[in-house]
């Protein structure tokens, strides 16, 4: 089908298929809209899929009470059901108090079904390449994919992309990285290893502390299960590779000799240029094989493990933010900052890899533990029927050190699909919705917002 047939049309248009468009297509389909969400692969899932980021983290403060539920809360459920997922654990890094493991192929196949459900389009191997305009508002998108190319017609448009393709498109202003030199968050290629003994793992941990995250809990240790490891600390120096990075990390699961390793470091290129994204892949894939084979050789509980699985692409930190009506901050997050249009919260801290160093710089949220995200984050400037959900929303480089994690990332999404409804039905412009009436259906739908527990 050409861009010379008739164009398809809805009342809400999410694009992209991750975490973030999952949860706004489908609030949006609820929420009584006719909806399209439009993916580039032939799979939904984004980062949690194609790049293998593993687990979700985190919905809980760091004294363990939730603050992310909704959309979010109910995929972990339906997953849950399926014995896909054994639900919020303890995280046995210390970084947060919880993570939430997942099987992703099961993952993958949930959510169309639960789509369809919701009466939502999905529309994959598809990739949006331009933004028709009139004035300040959208009036259509135009695909490419498999069909040739194609035109969608909305009311109201997401951008779930996590990179800002279509604010982007649409002339929307976006920043991107640091501030002074536009350096972004590294990339990582993520790899899973199966037949590793992590009994074998956690005996070693409680034997060299001294070698681990510092606040790794070792008095709980003993009785947890295992979900992750921060560290080896002397191994990785003594390995020497070619890596900016200071330690090793993984995760354990999904399967009970498996783990996924979030190791590799790409700095110094751009997830928004095609070629400087193609040679961060190739790097990733090189670094894959290094960090593999090292940690078969020195690692204690990987003598017997191998390579099984590399991401399909390479995972992105960071990339556009979308300038909005208000730009969450850094001293936001660290404050525990309260606002009156506040549509999610979270408790993830700043977790900010360095750009071209090879540390992280981390912040805890004080106040009651959470901080959070106001409508305004999700509202573009310049462009009257775009909302923004995820890792492009608009944040400052060191609020989006939190903003980008999975279940922050599903939080927004419910709040932008809800709201792009609610405006498309309405026949308003999200910028005109009443945050408080915003506000009410979310708490109808489980979503969490500030005093609730």
């Amino acid at each position: 089908m050409g861009v010379g047939s008739a164009p398809l049309e809805a009342d809400v248009v999410v694009v992209g298929g991750g975490p973030a468009g999952i949860c706004a297509a489908l609030a949006a389909g609820r929420t009584g809209a006719r909806t399209i969400l439009i993916e580039r692969y032939g799979f939904v899932g984004g980062m949690s899929t194609a790049a293998l980021v593993y687990p979700w983290m985190t919905f809980h403060t760091a004294e363990g009470r939730q603050v992310i539920g909704g959309i979010a809360q109910e995929i972990v459920d339906r997953l849950m059901k399926l014995g896909a997922s054994p639900g919020h654990l303890r995280d046995t890094v210390g970084f947060v108090h919880t993570v939430t493991p997942y099987e992703p192929e099961t993952f993958k196949s949930l959510v169309p079904a639960m789509l369809r459900e919701a009466g939502v389009r999905l529309i994959g191997h598809s990739f949006v390449d331009e933004a028709i305009m009139s004035g300040r508002r959208i009036e259509a998108v135009t695909l490419t994919g498999k069909s040739g190319r194609l035109r969608v017609r909305g009311n109201v448009f997401v951008d779930a992309s996590g990179d800002g393709d279509l604010a982007y498109l649409s002339g929307t202003p976006c920043a991107e990285g640091r501030e002074g030199d536009g350096r972004t968050q590294p990339m990582t290629m993520k790899f899973r290893m199966k037949g590793v003994d992590l009994q074998a793992v956690k005996r070693y941990m409680l034997d060299h502390p001294d070698e681990f995250y510092a606040k790794t809990p070792f008095a709980e240790l003993e009785r947890l299960p295992l979900t992750g490891v921060s560290g080896f600390y002397k191994h990785w120096t003594e390995a020497d590779l070619p890596i900016n990075r200071d330690q090793v990390l993984f995760f354990t699961g999904p399967g009970e000799d498996e783990v996924l390793v979030n190791t590799t470091r790409v700095q110094g290129l751009r997830g928004t240029d095609a070629e400087e994204l193609t040679e961060a892949e190739r790097l990733g894939r090189e670094q894959v094989l290094q960090v593999a084979a090292f940690m078969k050789r020195c690692l204690p509980g990987f003598e017997r493990a191998s390579l099984s699985q590399v991401g399909t692409q390479i995972g992105v930190r960071e990339t556009r933010r979308v300038e909005g009506l208000y730009a969450l901050r850094g001293e936001d997050v660290v404050r525990g900052a309260a606002f009156e249009d506040a549509i999610a919260r979270s408790g993830y801290p700043i977790d900010l890899h360095d750009p071209t160093g090879k540390g992280v710089t981390e912040a805890a949220v004080r106040g009651d533990g959470a901080y959070d995200i106001p409508y305004r984050c999700l509202l573009p400037t310049r462009t009257d029927n775009l909302l923004t959900a995820g890792r492009c929303i608009s944040t400052t480089h060191e609020a989006m050190a939190t903003t980008r994690l999975t279940p922050s990332c599903m939080a927004t999404g419910h709040a932008a699909g809800t709201a792009a409804a609610l405006a498309a039905l309405a026949r308003t412009e999200p910028h005109l919705l009443d945050a408080a009436v915003l506000q009410r259906k979310l708490a109808e739908q489980g979503a969490i917002l500030r005093g609730e527990r």
